[in-house]
């Protein structure tokens, strides 16, 4: 596989397994290169992507979960687009989506999202989590062998994304079965699998919490989901239903599919070196550190799209009104100007947090924090109830020939089953 210019990053399963080669190779031509089969400008340098991210009137979010499928409803011609970009921006898929819209309509949703994860609602439900992952381990744990993704970290995840937005607990068990038997094929993106892509893949979570919304509207209550049907806008305004249950569901979606692929990925290196795992368990104030080299390593979210509205440049390169561009997070937080020895997975590395996992500018990924906290929680409850942990040879192959499946999508990355065992603390 080394003529890079001849695939298709969007369509190889060749590059699901390991896109690393490719992001270097792409990157060893120039930080910013246009593929050949979808037209995609490829933002593979750290300082580059960090030019995109951050330039909202040059870079418009509209196809960020998209990119160049379907395309864009009518062709972009001229020196600026920004006015076709209006017009038909609701005709995209996920158009009502937080990651797709712009300022100043970004701002507001933002600043909605932002009352209803307050730090004080943060701390709260950090409070929880403890108890959510006991809970779950006790179980999990019992026969010293497990699959993890299916049996810890989706369902994890689901409950404290659930806790911080105030499902009641009744509801829960109806939101594991609805939400958890999905098939790990992206769908958090909008993908359903078969390349097919749906305007709004959320059809059970909107349901939900429009209902919510509306009762407690109706009857407020001293809860969170009274919190947030009464959270306004920054001028006071009050949303509509729907847009408070847009901004509610895509935090409940989004957030809970990258952080179950954080844990894969965190767990996948903890139990391949025994020694760094050694060291965490003696040295539990690395863990912090250790989940975010994590997340630079494996970036949950591969990359973003963006569109240009007028015609610029990035990284000396020349970019035209209407190109799409991906900003490939993974190929950035490797680049080798910003990090050294990226290859190395060095729970030192004392720039680590300059990694773009969770995006950068106004799109910052608002549940940072949540996720952090949870990889944090799991990590430090997992190694205080084991002694050792290892992956399971008979499904993943002995060390020197392991088997790993990857969710087989050109968004998402993180393992689809990460198979255990492990041994009681002494």
């Amino acid at each position: 596989m080394n003529d890079f210019e001849a695939i298709d990053f969007f369509r190889d399963e060749r590059l699901v397994a390991d896109p690393y080669p490719y992001f270097d190779a792409l990157r060893g031509q120039c930080p910013v290169h246009r593929e050949s089969h979808h037209d995609v400008m490829m933002v593979t340098g750290y300082e580059e992507a960090l030019q995109v991210y951050n330039d909202t009137d040059t870079f418009s979010s509209c196809v960020s979960v998209t990119g160049p499928f379907p395309g864009f409803p009518v062709p972009l011609e001229g020196d600026d687009v920004s006015g076709l970009i209006e017009r038909h921006r609701d005709a995209l898929p996920m158009s009502d989506q937080l990651p797709t819209m712009d300022p100043p309509v970004h701002t507001d949703h933002r600043a909605l999202l932002m009352r209803l994860i307050t730090p004080k609602r943060l701390k709260e439900n950090e409070a929880s989590m403890w108890h959510l992952a006991d809970g779950l381990l006790d179980a999990f744990l019992a026969p010293g062998e497990g699959e993890f993704i299916g049996g810890f970290a989706g369902p994890f995840t689901l409950l404290v994304i659930a806790d911080l937005l105030g499902v009641p607990e009744e509801d829960r068990q109806e939101f594991m079965d609805r939400l958890q038997n999905r098939p790990p094929d992206g769908g958090g993106v909008g993908s359903t699998g078969d390349g097919t892509l749906h305007h709004s893949p959320l059809e059970f979570l909107y349901g939900r919490f429009t209902t919510y919304i509306e009762e407690r509207r109706r009857e407020p209550r001293a809860d969170v989901l009274t919190g947030l049907a009464t959270a306004t806008f920054p001028d006071g305004s009050t949303p509509e239903v729907m847009d408070v249950v847009r901004v509610a569901a895509n935090l409940f979606a989004a957030g809970q599919e990258t952080t179950v692929r954080l844990l894969g990925s965190a767990l996948k290196v903890l139990a391949e070196r025994p020694e760094l795992q050694r060291l965490l368990r003696t040295e539990r104030e690395r863990i912090p550190n250790f989940v975010e080299e994590a997340l630079r390593a494996e970036s949950p979210v591969k990359g973003d799209f963006r569109l240009s509205r007028v015609a610029t440049t990035v990284g000396g390169v020349e970019v035209p009104a209407g190109t799409t561009l991906m900003v490939l997070n993974g190929a950035a937080n490797r680049d080798p100007r910003q990090f050294e020895d990226p290859e190395t997975f060095d729970v030192g590395r004392p720039n680590v947090r300059r990694h773009l996992a969770f995006g950068r500018g106004v799109h910052t990924c608002p549940g940072a924090p949540l996720a952090r906290a949870e990889a944090r929680v799991t990590l430090e409850r997992l190694l205080e109830r084991t002694s050792d942990i290892r992956i399971a040879e008979q499904v993943h192959g002995p060390a020197n020939a392991r088997r790993y499946q990857y969710v087989p999508t050109f968004i998402l990355r993180g393992l689809t089953r990460l198979d255990l065992e492990w041994s009681p603390a002494r």
